[in-house]
């Protein structure tokens, strides 16, 4: 997907949700019979079709289908052949968090673009350009590279500083940016972190920048619109468990949908006004 058909979708829609598809099987109704896969399929599609009109983006993390062996990753297959087939209009983002390089980063790539036909992967640049090079080779297709995460212990590397003064998640973003440019690269910052993001809006000004940690993980989506803003929004924000499971009962797809729905008409308020 093209940055200007993601950045129409937002202001059409006045939405700037990013749904994370991380259907833990422990919490799907048991009202949903079958293998494992097959109740992550059909958990999966009852989810899309209640929230696909509140967002724009789909993030299922890979890991929720790996554990599940080669049927969980047709689950996966099949999710994604299913929001490409009946709302074509979503921008679908793998997380999978790959970072290798060589042949190895090169059939990652394939996987996720060819087979699988994701519009962007996550991706971790500990190994520098090599391991997002082969990404970037696709036309149309976004990586989107780690920087400053929202877990605990991201400042176990993330924020050690230089002799400089610069953190690392600062030359990150300062060197992976003239890997790519803002209609095929991203960043990962979370919402936890908002107050960080004006530091990463004066690194990367024009590139999306994916925020998860709304929701669940407490993020504030106010606080992440105040410093990550920009004209074309610039935002894909995530909810994940607080959206999916927002109810293990019968009515988990209507909680869904209300979820998706009370973010999306906060987003609309965020959006700006004079880009509409």
């Amino acid at each position: 997907m093209k940055r200007t058909e993601l950045i129409d979708n937002i202001f059409r829609k006045g939405s700037f949700l990013c749904v994370g598809l991380d259907p833990d099987i422990a919490k799907i109704p048991a009202e949903i019979k079958g293998t494992p896969a097959e109740r992550i399929l059909a958990f999966n599609k009852a989810i899309i079709d209640a929230t696909a009109p509140y967002c724009v983006a789909y993030k299922p993390n890979t890991a929720f289908y790996e554990c599940h062996g080669a049927q969980g990753w047709q689950a996966l297959a099949d999710t994604i052949a299913y929001i490409r087939e009946k709302y074509p209009d979503q921008f679908i983002i793998a997380d999978a968090k790959r970072g290798d390089i060589g042949n190895t980063a090169s059939r990652y790539a394939r996987t996720f673009f060819e087979q699988l036909n994701c519009d962007a992967v996550t991706l971790a640049p500990y190994m520098g350009e090599d391991s997002v090079r082969p990404f970037l080779e696709y036309p149309g297709k976004w990586s989107i590279i780690l920087a400053l995460t929202s877990n605990p212990s991201a400042g176990d590397f993330e924020t050690i500083q230089d002799n400089k003064g610069l953190a690392l998640y600062q030359r990150v973003i300062r060197t992976s940016r003239h890997w790519g440019n803002p209609v095929n690269t991203m960043y990962v910052v979370g919402a936890t972190r908002a107050e960080s993001l004006a530091e990463v809006r004066r690194l990367a000004p024009r590139h999306f920048l994916l925020v998860p940690g709304v929701g669940a993980q407490g993020g504030s989506l106010e606080e992440v619109a105040r410093y990550g803003m920009i004209d074309e929004c610039g935002l894909l924000v995530n909810s994940s468990r607080g959206v999916i499971h927002a109810s293990t009962g019968a009515d988990f797809a209507e909680a869904a949908a209300t979820s998706a729905r009370k973010l999306a008409e906060t987003m609309a308020g965020l959006l700006p006004k004079d880009a509409e």
